[in-house]
């Protein structure tokens, strides 16, 4: 029995991950991470403006976050922006359902994991990736703000990158949402903290919009289509550049 793939691919990020590896081994590492990062460019230029959505892969369809997240997509979708998200199960597929429900453009930035991750079943657009760090990266570029429904270690990484970004000057000021108040309660205590013991400025909670209310959430969406000038733009396909609008 052959041995499966997503862990052989897994494996080779591990050893790069371990320290000096051969001059070659490293350089066909940077080689493999170039080609993922244009794959994705090839796919997920013609995305259009995008507001992110991300959240836990493990709500299943029944549950409240996966309702609301299905729900706010599709009135932020209704705006025209497209629906990114990782591209996952959970709150993940509610918001590019959300999306598609409404007639909305819906996006996935997909990871390639051993376990837990698959694409879902309601993206019009999508691209899978190897690694983290470029999948991460790709899921800001395209985006105008970020919604941050409940999710794991990997909805907070994600938190904590794009606040960083903007933070650091890396990024324009985008909008970063923080939807789920109950939920998110004792993260924004810590941030409260972090800024009493001086670790942060005073000015940064600025950068968070920490809220309930959906339609905060789409009137701030809408501030973000007037401050930016946004609309989508029908672009042209060349294939001799390996575009293709599903990958």
């Amino acid at each position: 029995m052959s041995p499966n793939k997503d862990v052989i691919k897994t494996e080779a990020e591990i050893n790069f991950l371990e320290g000096p590896q051969s001059r070659w081994r490293d350089f066909r590492f940077t080689f493999n991470v170039m080609r993922e990062f244009i794959k994705g460019f090839r796919t997920l230029h013609f995305s259009g403006p995008c507001i992110c959505i991300y959240g836990s892969a493990r709500f299943k369809e029944d549950h409240k976050y996966y309702k609301q997240a299905q729900e706010l997509a599709g009135r932020i979708a209704k705006l025209g922006f497209s629906i990114m998200t990782g591209g996952g199960p959970g709150i993940m597929e509610a918001a590019n359902r959300g999306a598609r429900d409404v007639g909305g453009r819906s996006i996935g930035c997909n990871i390639v994991l051993p376990f837990e991750q698959s694409g879902n079943p309601y993206l019009d657009n999508w691209v899978s990736i190897k690694y983290f760090f470029v999948r991460k990266t790709l899921l800001i570029k395209y985006s105008y703000a970020f919604v941050v429904m409940p999710g794991g270690f990997g909805t907070l990484d994600e938190l904590f990158e794009s606040l960083t970004l903007v933070q650091t000057g890396k990024l324009k000021a985008f909008p970063i949402i923080i939807f789920g108040k109950e939920f998110y309660k004792s993260v924004m205590d810590h941030i409260d903290s972090m800024k009493k013991e001086g670790t942060i400025s005073p000015d940064d909670l600025d950068l968070i919009h920490y809220t309930d209310d959906m339609d905060e959430v789409v009137r701030i969406c809408e501030g973000v289509i007037k401050s930016h000038n946004l609309k989508y733009e029908r672009k042209k396909y060349f294939k001799l550049l390996g575009e293709n609008r599903n990958h």
